[in-house]
């Protein structure tokens, strides 16, 4: 009856600890950048008010950020738009695609490594579309013309392939264009083995006066996920404005109804999430920068993630260079920590949504991933990581198992003041304190393990859900995809039986040994007097298998697997301090006939 009562306290503690934080901490935080970004627009209107004229100080640039120009509807397939317009072929061994010439535009790319589906004959990954297309998702980095600079490079500028024939992870590729002002880019593109590229601009001014640039970069993409993301994964915008500042996160949604501007900063990213996949740029870390999160209705509706460079000076007869870095392809933890600290990006390993309890969950995702490592198989290092979580939790488990043994060694004094105080609550309830206090027992002992464990079940949760190296990860036998729900189902037996069954019914092999060993623990002792509590926790493992149906294979494995592990525990602490195991004589008593009552 404790442990039953400790279980419902743990689960009220729980969603006050998520109100809470909600109500405290998110509340007030957002509050705050709320009034922050009114305050910065209120300012920015009075400045402009001021000064409605205000001229241009030498070397700034005033142009509007890039990505208003109106797109026409898009309507060709991707074979007849890649056909249009010459293109730098990109082959490496993660990608494939090539860079449209027609503003130096990565619009083109695929992922050779990851298919559509388990079946290894699917077609792989397509990331970038034309923007002739109806998915149209791309990348360009361009200028906005400043002083005496002349028509600069932008999503109409048709480049010149000056050096290379082909990107690839040894040979880069230089593009180049002249302007009628004297200026002449020149782009040299390279790539890693995975999925960063380097695009470094030289500027060079052949004119007789100083002209100023001011660099800009797009990720432009017409549609959301087919797939609608579930509240523990963002999708949509994302990055760290600033390297001082925290990860900002944008869904779709929010930026359908207002853009965001962000202040202007020095070092940091942006880019456009999927679960799996995202897209990034990285301006040059020691230029300021303002970025945005838009969507536009004008021609093609499309959603945007865009920044805008202070502006680059160039004497007369002089050169600038600019660096920046766009990543297109997977969010592979070890990659995308590599880049932040090769490239010192700030705060890069966030594009990946580690969630609140990041101090837990990245910790288990490395234990996991070197588990996986050791055996090749991820369903194992599941199992694997599960008794080192338990082994972890032992001491407050034996705490909690103890508490529950003692309480069963005095449950006939229990029994016993029940029968002496009846219906007098208060003073059963004294007794029950004074009976707790000269057999030293914490009634409560039991509930802070429960609780503490919580996040920890969350936290992988998250790992499976989020990273990709679960994706297509197999176990055995018919768990091809531990990130994806068991594929069976009891009321098709098992397949057995020539027709599909209703997603709600798909109740595979895995829910349903977790709902037994569930059983089973719960069984594990005694069954609360109260007829609500004793019918809620008899219906409660079949409730868990329904909902855990729909679950990833690898977080239900991980449950089944848990509290197998639990059991065992739980038999031996409990024998250790001299409590009866109750289990068979629990499962036995369902089927024995109740008493009638007595009149």
């Amino acid at each position: 009856m404790q442990n039953n009562r400790n279980y419902f306290i743990a689960i009220a503690l729980s969603v006050l600890i998520v109100l809470g934080w909600q109500y405290f901490i998110m509340g007030p935080r957002i509050e705050a950048q709320r009034l922050a970004e009114e305050a910065r627009l209120a300012q920015e209107a009075q400045t402009t008010q001021a000064q409605p004229n205000p001229a241009a100080p030498a070397g700034t640039v005033s142009g509007a950020l890039p990505g208003t120009n109106t797109q026409a509807s898009a309507e060709t397939n991707r074979e007849e738009a890649i056909a249009k317009s010459p293109r730098v072929a990109i082959d490496t061994p993660a990608l494939a695609g090539s860079i449209n010439l027609t503003g130096a535009r990565f619009d083109d790319l695929k992922l050779k490594e990851y298919r559509e589906t388990v079946d290894p004959t699917s077609p792989i990954i397509t990331l970038f579309n034309p923007a002739d297309t109806k998915d149209g998702y791309f990348t360009e980095l361009g200028y906005i013309a400043g002083e005496n600079a002349g028509a600069v490079p932008g999503p109409a500028t048709v480049w010149t392939l000056a050096e290379g024939d082909k990107l690839t992870q040894a040979t880069p590729v230089t593009l180049s264009f002249t302007n009628e002002a004297g200026l002449t880019f020149l782009r040299k593109i390279s790539v890693d083995e995975h999925y960063m590229f380097t695009i470094e601009d030289t500027i060079q001014n052949a004119g007789a006066a100083a002209a100023s640039v001011a660099p800009y970069g797009r990720i432009t993409r017409y549609n959301k996920p087919t797939t609608a993301s579930v509240y523990v994964l963002h999708e949509g915008f994302l990055g760290v404005l600033g390297a001082e500042n925290g990860l900002t996160e944008e869904s779709y949604g929010d930026i359908e109804e207002e853009a965001v501007t962000g202040a202007k900063a020095t070092g940091g990213w942006l880019g456009i999430t999927d679960k799996y996949w995202a897209a990034a740029l990285v301006p040059q870390q020691t230029l300021a920068f303002e970025t945005r999160f838009s969507h536009f209705t004008d021609g093609q509706p499309r959603y945007q993630a865009d920044f805008k460079n202070d502006a680059v000076s160039i004497a007369p007869g002089q050169a600038a260079s600019v660096k920046q870095l766009v990543f297109a392809g997977a969010k592979e933890v070890p990659v995308v920590d590599d880049y932040e600290a090769g490239y010192s990006i700030p705060k890069f390993d966030l594009m990946i949504d580690w969630g609140w309890f990041y101090f837990i969950t990245k910790p288990m995702f490395k234990m996991m991933d070197y588990f996986y490592r050791l055996v090749g198989n991820f369903g194992v290092a599941i199992l694997l990581t599960t008794i080192v979580v338990k082994a972890l939790f032992f001491p407050l488990a034996s705490k909690q198992y103890a508490s529950m043994a003692n309480m069963k060694r005095v449950q006939p004094k229990m029994e016993e003041l029940k029968a002496k105080h009846g219906d007098d609550r208060m003073a059963m309830q004294q007794a029950m304190m004074q009976l707790y206090k000269e057999e030293k027992i914490n009634p409560v002992a039991g509930c802070w393990p429960m609780l503490l464990q919580i996040p920890v079940f969350f936290a992988l949760y998250k790992v499976i859900y989020v990273t990709i190296e679960m994706r297509h990860a197999p176990f055995f036998g018919w768990i091809h995809d531990l990130s994806a729900p068991d594929p069976t189902s009891l009321f098709n037996l098992f397949g057995l039986l020539p027709y599909d069954v209703p997603h709600f019914l798909m109740i595979g092999v895995w829910p349903l040994v977790m709902g037994i060993t569930m059983f089973l623990q719960m069984r594990m002792n005694p069954m609360p007097p109260d007829p609500t509590q004793a019918m809620l926790f008899n219906w409660m493992p079949l409730i868990f298998t329904f909902m855990l149906g729909s679950f990833p294979a690898g977080l239900v494995i991980y449950w089944a697997w848990n509290n197998t592990l639990s059991i065992a525990q739980q038999s031996v602490i409990m024998k250790r301090h001299g409590a009866k195991i109750e289990l068979f004589d629990n499962i036995k008593g369902l089927f024995r006939r109740k008493p009638a009552k007595t009149k």
